[in-house]
């Protein structure tokens, strides 16, 4: 028997991207680097297919058909983000007019075809300026990112009413500084614990501005959230791994960004390992003062952990790292997509949820991402040039039912942003796995052509809701 799946009244109903997975990079556009630019001109090979950040979606020349392919998929609303190395190429000096210029246009063609802007204002991409210095490293980085979040409030306020602080700000923490797949390809645990703790203080200064400017709207944080599940759920060192991994990876920043503190367990950590970041008199009364309105939560995967169980190596080095305290669980009954090597469990976004609600006070939030990426999606075109990506409408069909189910229970959960609306650039990966809604076809400037789901997304929204 069928179920009809109804959601609430105004529910956000969209995609994500971000501002240097889309825009791509053209003469005359004045944007500086980011380390994304600078990593690609130095080692390109380790980039899939040697697509580096300026060849990515072209939506800064084709932002007003990007607009209008929203509106045709069912949009309401959409998340990007600003770039800072675009709005302030050396990010603490002058404003670049032509930015100023270019997302002002994009957001009125957004508005203009009822796609609400959501924005972000870093999505991993630290001006290669402030990365010179240190970027994350260096404390002064914190007082350049809440000038630059300030003077992008005043620019852009009077369009955008939903701001974000971060697109999940534990990556540049794991990518840059614990586990080698960011730049600066670091793997020092003591240097990750600091560039954790500047971003929390980075962010309560950025709310700061936001509130005390009066500015109209909200402002909120978008995290990845990876449930962390104990091997044995009866296992009490089992239960302590898993605690001890959700506090590093999860409440880290969930816990200052709605409740002000730090988490108790990631502080034993810092103390135990000797990675306590240095900290200045006033910060823990600023993040105590300064937390979010509303709250993004990207869900792709579990993680799944056990206690400790093999040997301690340290990074090489006789350093610390996470993984000294626990072990990743291989859970034999996982499900997989095998192209992206994530496990997919759809319960994971309604615990996400309830945990939400039960424990941070059920602030206002939505699932900002959620998608599948899929490599050789060419294999499922039909005649008409349409891909038939049944998997991607199955993958957001049965997460939609958990979120719905959650929401039936109490959660105050607002809205579904599916990862992306048009097939983007994805960091090292380029273009090798594709989440969008909607193909790009790179070798004929970018063109667009709606998939199927797409198109059952569109009638979703009409329905607000589906039957299944």
């Amino acid at each position: 028997m069928s179920k009809n799946y109804t959601f609430p009244a105004g529910f956000w109903w969209g995609s994500a991207a971000s501002g240097p997975q889309t825009e791509g990079r053209y003469d005359g556009d004045g944007k500086g680097d980011s380390l994304w630019d600078y990593w690609f001109e130095q080692e390109p090979e380790k980039f899939f297919g040697g697509v580096g950040p300026e060849r990515t979606s072209r939506v800064y020349k084709m932002y007003k058909e990007d607009a209008r392919l929203m509106k045709e998929t069912g949009h309401n609303s959409f998340r990007t983000s600003i770039q800072w190395s675009r709005l302030i190429p050396d990010a603490t000096g002058e404003v670049n007019p032509e930015a100023v210029k270019f997302y002002n246009d994009y957001f009125d063609e957004l508005i203009a075809n009822g796609v609400e802007p959501f924005v972000g204002l870093f999505h991993f991409d630290m001006p290669m300026a402030l990365q010179n210095e240190g970027g994350w490293l260096n404390r002064k980085t914190v007082d350049a990112y809440a000038r630059y979040a300030k003077i992008a409030f005043e620019l852009f306020g009077d369009k955008v009413k939903r701001w974000f602080t971060y697109n999940e700000p534990i990556v540049p923490v794991e990518g840059g500084y614990l586990y080698d797949f960011h730049y600066p390809n670091h793997k020092n645990m003591k240097e990750a614990m600091r560039v954790m703790y500047h971003e929390i203080v980075a962010q309560a200064l950025a709310i700061k501005e936001f509130h005390e400017g009066g500015f109209d709207g909200t402002i909120g944080v978008v995290l990845n959230l990876t449930p962390s599940y104990p091997r044995d759920p009866e296992n009490p060192e089992d239960v302590k791994a898993a605690k001890l991994a959700d506090a590093l990876f999860n409440r880290s920043f969930l816990d200052p960004s709605i409740l002000g503190t730090l988490p108790e367990e990631l502080k034993w950590l810092w103390a135990d390992s000797g990675t306590t970041p240095d900290m200045l008199e006033g910060d823990a009364e600023l993040i105590a003062n300064n937390t979010i309105d509303l709250l993004g939560i990207n869900y792709y995967q579990p993680r799944r952990i056990k206690a400790k169980e093999t040997p301690v190596e340290g990074d090489g080095k006789g350093g610390p790292m996470p993984e000294d305290y626990f072990d990743n669980y291989d859970w034999p009954e996982k499900k997989m997509n095998p192209y992206r090597g994530w496990e997919i469990y759809e319960k994971g976004i309604y615990d996400c949820l309830i945990n939400v609600k039960e424990n941070y006070g059920n602030i206002d939030c939505y699932i900002s991402e959620n998608g599948m990426g899929v490599e050789g999606e060419e294999r499922y075109i039909d005649a008409n040039g349409e891909i038939q990506d049944d998997y991607r409408i199955e993958f957001v069909r049965d997460h939609l039912k958990w979120v719905h189910q959650a929401i039936a229970e109490g959660s105050n959960c607002h809205g579904y942003h599916m990862w992306t609306c048009m097939d983007c650039w994805s960091w090292t990966n380029a273009y090798k796995n594709r989440y969008g809604f909607i193909a790009v076809d790179l070798d004929n400037d970018g063109a667009r052509t709606v998939k199927k789901s797409g198109k059952w997304f569109h009638q979703v929204v009409a329905d607000n809701g589906f039957e299944a």
